[in-house]
């Protein structure tokens, strides 16, 4: 990866309430983390699936669209993921609102 990606994710640690920044491949397996290895495997294979999921349902409901972007928000936490064509950004954040 190239310095531009280690960049931005300094700069995405920066702001506030974020926790932690992953970036995995197509297949869910991470390559870039800020989390502890747990951690990251943790959140990389069950937010993977669930990309892949809403993915799935976008393109049923027209297949001529796509997923841009994912936000899931619960009580404690927000994960926001960005998809790319051969990657995935993954941001964790506290719920700060």
């Amino acid at each position: 990866m190239s310095q531009e990606v280690d960049e931005t994710i300094r700069r995405i640690q920066t702001h506030k309430g974020v926790m932690g920044v992953i970036i995995v491949n197509n297949n869910g397996v991470p390559i870039r983390s800020t989390l502890d290895n747990t951690t990251t495997i943790h959140y990389a294979s069950q937010i993977h699936g669930l990309a892949a999921k809403a993915r799935s349902v976008i393109k049923e409901i027209d297949s001529t669209n796509d997923l841009r972007f994912l936000r899931v928000k619960s009580k404690k936490h927000e994960i926001l993921v960005a998809p790319e064509q051969d990657y995935s950004m993954i941001v964790i954040q506290k719920d700060v609102y």
